[in-house]
């Protein structure tokens, strides 16, 4: 006897469902269990004093009042992250030269594989790296439009460090 097509339709859609969610939280344990045993460093990361620095007049940008820390695997390789977003009336210019002497005094280096133009620096095992934000990238990310960010020089103060994996991250 033949299943009819409204009963079949809803069973495959379910089964579907079923297996998809199995196959993510899956992956998502994997992920989790790749992650054990950084929450010190995730938390030591997010407290770096680089991140609350700024030159005068940025602000924290609005929706970002967080650093945004935390723990990504991916075959195989572990990294902790730290990221703050600022928004400044001033130029990137402003941004890059008041950077270039802050993160010196707070003990970072340039990335000796960086052009002079960069904005990346290392300390023991970690990287940071200045970003500036385009409305773009703000988008793709599910933030939309973001004049307090995209005027001016908007940008994220981004740090990395992988975890026992022997990866160094650059720039």
């Amino acid at each position: 006897m033949p299943l009819r097509s409204g009963i079949t339709r809803p069973i495959s859609l379910l089964l579907s469902t079923a297996l998809t969610a199995g196959l993510t939280g899956c992956a998502l344990l994997d992920l989790a269990e790749d992650c054990d045993g950084t929450h010190d460093q995730v938390q030591e990361m997010a407290a770096l004093d680089i991140l609350d620095s700024r030159p005068a007049g940025a602000t924290v940008a609005r929706g970002f009042e967080e650093v945004d820390a935390g723990c990504w695997a991916d075959s195989g390789d572990v990294s902790v992250y730290a990221s703050r977003t600022y928004a400044f009336p001033g130029t990137q210019a402003d941004v890059a030269a008041y950077y270039r002497t802050a993160a010196v005094r707070d003990g970072w280096t340039p990335h000796p594989e960086a052009s002079p133009d960069d904005l990346c620096f290392v300390r023991e095992n970690m990287v940071l790296q200045i970003v500036f934000l385009a409305a773009e990238r703000l988008a793709e990310d599910g933030y939309g439009s973001r004049p307090d960010v995209t005027t001016g020089a908007g940008y994220s103060l981004d740090v990395i460090s992988f975890v026992n994996s022997g990866v160094e991250a650059g720039c």
